[in-house]
């Protein structure tokens, strides 16, 4: 009843019309005074209520003494507000103002269902090409979407991470002295058509952080880090023995050098730091 309630009210009902509709959908015709006594509320606003939903055409009042109040069938109602909705939409989408040009902004989201939300979203609109850098939990949930963007010809290219990911060609930068370790979250990221991009991370317990924006700096970085994980992993592919004879396993040798510094800037221990598992497959491309 809760569920329903809630999307009568989504689709625009107050919280009494929507119990009014309810009412009378379950009994099928009710006099004021029945509906304002089965609901518990006073007959003065019960009336009001339904006069209005009678002037907008979702209940009907048949002639006599008392008046008697009846809802439009489910699915007449759904036919009238999806008509409604529809034109609203339409008109609003020309009509609105659209203003001068804005500037790149970077905005935050947070929790799953809003991350979550807004990747499906521009997912739909994508129009050339989508860039992902994902773990395999996060793609599962974006799995229709994506089988969607590639039928409407959408490039798809995408790196995973998870399962039996190989192992990383290089640690992650260690937190400098007396700071904690940064979240072991699931990070992803998303270009879509190189104007749109997310940047986050989702955890187990499904909460969720992202960073969204259409700068091009930041488009430009996540493409170019795409391009750099999957350059390294065809030459892991293609040289692997011949890397690891000349650099170590994990290219510590060279990657030392950057990441294993200390707050001071010297070099630290050697000791590689715990490495993270980055995009371990080849991307599938779709032209």
């Amino acid at each position: 009843m809760e569920q329903l309630l809630q999307h009568l009210r989504n689709l625009g009902f107050t919280e009494l019309e929507a119990k009014i509709m309810v009412e009378l959908g379950a009994k099928g015709q009710s006099s004021g005074y029945e509906v304002a006594k089965q609901l518990g509320i006073s007959r003065s606003n019960v009336y009001a209520a339904l006069q209005r939903l009678t002037q907008q055409g979702y209940v009907r009042c048949s002639e006599g003494e008392p008046a008697r109040y009846s809802a439009l069938a489910p699915e007449e109602l759904a036919t009238m507000i999806s008509g409604r909705v529809q034109a609203s939409l339409a008109y609003m989408e020309s009509e609105m103002p659209r203003g001068g040009p804005l500037s790149p902004s970077f905005y935050n989201l947070e929790g799953d269902r809003n991350v979550l939300g807004e990747l499906v979203r521009q997912l739909n609109l994508a129009k050339e090409e989508i860039v992902v850098d994902v773990w395999r939990e996060e793609a599962s949930l974006l799995r229709s979407e994506l089988e969607q963007a590639e039928l409407r010809g959408v490039r798809l290219l995408w790196s995973f991470s998870g399962d039996n990911a190989p192992p990383a060609l290089y640690p992650a930068w260690p937190p400098l002295a007396g700071r904690p370790r940064l979240s072991d979250g699931r990070k992803f990221s998303f270009v879509i058509d190189r104007s749109w991009c997310m940047l986050g991370m989702r955890c187990d317990d499904g909460s969720a952080q992202a960073v969204v924006t259409e700068h091009e700096v930041l488009v430009e970085l996540l493409l170019n880090h795409f391009t750099q994980e999957m350059v390294l992993f065809e030459l892991e592919e293609d040289m692997g023995t011949e890397l690891k004879q000349r650099y170590g396993e994990r290219y510590d040798r060279i990657v030392g050098k950057y990441v294993m510094q200390d707050r001071d800037g010297e070099r630290g221990s050697g000791q590689p730091a715990e490495a993270e598992q980055p995009a371990g497959q080849l991307p599938r491309t779709q032209t």
